[in-house]
């Protein structure tokens, strides 16, 4: 066994535990305990019962409900941003939908401390087409590269297509972080002009240009679909 690869895999489980535990948010997926047995570490998390987001989309759900998905994950992932964690994985599978349609974000194993952590920052963690332009580089992340993730998730729930993609991982590399995502109107021509503003926003190559809180982009699709988090 490699010891450093072990250390590593331990820290991020031990992290996995205190950012969930850090966290009491109707859209995150709650941690009650950590238990260390020997060399394993096993966390006691919420049951949650229903399909990953991946699963519900092949359901064909209406439209208004796509977007209050993305609406109340926003929502969880900006509790999580507030608590000084950043998920780094968010995606489909990583998206729970419960009963009475409630949105869990979980995952978070391979979560950052914004306050200090033992993932090195030049090491690449995450699901290829679902990371933002700084984590595909092993650069640096903060709450907006997981706004980034999540533009990603609105596109494919709109259009049914991923805005990146490539045949191999360095050509993917290139797109996400230098190419422009597909517009809108290319594929949905009938949804109201301010969706494209929303992913633009969200799908800024440079941090700063995107939206600085996940909560923002939340309430600018609420603005315009008018649906309301459960």
């Amino acid at each position: 066994r490699d010891d450093a690869s072990w250390a590593r895999a331990k820290a991020r489980v031990l992290a996995e535990a205190q950012a969930m535990a850090r966290l009491a948010h109707p859209n995150v997926v709650a941690i009650h305990d950590l238990v260390e047995i020997g060399d394993e570490q096993l966390i006691a998390m919420e049951h949650v019962d229903g399909p990953d987001l991946e699963a519900w989309l092949a359901t064909s759900p209406p439209f208004e409900e796509r977007v209050r998905v993305i609406v109340d994950a926003a929502r969880g992932l900006a509790a999580a941003h507030d608590a000084g964690v950043i998920h780094r994985d968010v995606k489909p599978p990583n998206i729970m939908i419960l009963k009475q349609r409630l949105v869990k974000v979980m995952d978070f194993g391979i979560a950052k401390m914004a306050s200090g952590s033992k993932t090195q920052t030049s090491m690449i963690l995450g699901t290829p087409r679902y990371m933002s332009p700084e984590q595909a580089t092993g650069k640096d992340v903060d709450g907006r590269s997981d706004v980034f993730s999540l533009g990603i998730v609105l596109f494919e729930l709109l259009t049914g297509e991923r805005p990146f993609d490539a045949e191999n991982m360095p050509a993917l590399v290139t797109r996400i972080a230098k190419a422009p995502h597909a517009p809108l109107l290319k594929y949905r021509r009938d949804l109201p002009t301010r969706v494209q503003a929303i992913l633009d926003r969200a799908l800024q190559k440079e941090i700063p240009n995107r939206y600085r809180h996940a909560s923002d982009m939340a309430q600018d699709l609420r603005d315009v679909f008018q649906v309301m988090p459960r």
